[in-house]
């Protein structure tokens, strides 16, 4: 029982990380305004480098508790990783809740440092995901489906292929990490991207209105994509498949 409190608290930790991290990038410095004379300059990281924040989070994460927990920090990574036979299901719910709390606690504390500026807004989106009027590009429901779906199905292809005793061993975490980094390059324009239902839950927790309503696509489409994964990597890397770490 306490090997089991062991994993919880570092997913629960983990997952804080993911989104303090990855959604403060873009709270706190996706645009960030210092004055010249008179002039205002754009010192932001911008989406190339919140795509690497992101990539950050579960790099170092991955170094620091892979070993305890896995380090899934993604309600998505466990379901698809039972799925693909590389996880224990009477540990399922328990780390889906230990994540979701801690992206929860996450955001919050977001939250409580953001607020500390005098502009500060939630209306600004506080990293929440979102389609439609709500896309940062404008994309549909219909885009956002397809694309969360897409890119958490390679995102746990990765996370299997990886992972699997067959691998070079000692880089999982550096593949996953630039993974996640691609992944968000390409998705931040769609939906801000999610690929996580906790990453996607904690900030619409504190946004609301919009953004709870729009939440059930976030905790869709990723799982989806995880349990298309889970079938389909078992055939692709054929009966060893499971021999994961």
């Amino acid at each position: 029982m306490q090997n089991l409190k062991s994993k919880l608290l570092a997913e629960f930790l983990g997952t804080f990380w993911l989104v303090f991290g990855g959604c403060g990038s873009v709270v706190l410095a996706g645009k960030f305004f210092v004055t010249h004379g008179a002039t205002p300059i754009n010192l932001g990281i911008g989406l190339v480098g919140i795509a690497l924040a992101f990539g950050l989070t579960v790099l170092t994460m991955a170094y620091a508790i892979g070993h305890i927990s896995g380090c899934h920090l993604n309600p998505a990574v466990s379901i698809g990783l039972f799925v693909g036979k590389r996880f224990a299901g009477a540990e399922l719910l328990p780390y889906i809740v230990a994540q979701v709390l801690g992206a929860v606690a996450g955001a919050g504390v977001l939250a409580l440092v953001a607020s500390g500026q005098a502009d500060f807004t939630m209306a600004d989106g506080f990293a929440a995901n979102g389609y439609g009027e709500h896309s940062p590009a404008k994309y549909t429901l219909l885009a956002g489906l397809v694309a969360e779906v897409v890119l958490t199905f390679f995102f746990l292809l990765i996370i299997l292929g990886v992972t699997d005793k067959r691998a070079p061993q000692g880089f999982a975490p550096i593949a996953i990490g630039l993974g996640l980094t691609l992944i968000h390059l390409i998705g931040i324009p769609v939906t801000g991207v999610s690929v996580n239902p906790a990453r996607s839950t904690g900030p619409a927790l504190f946004v609301g209105g919009w953004a709870l309503q729009q939440l059930w696509l976030f905790w869709l489409a990723p799982i989806v994509g995880a349990v298309l994964a889970g079938v389909v990597y078992p055939l692709l890397a054929g009966s060893r498949a499971g021999e994961g770490k």
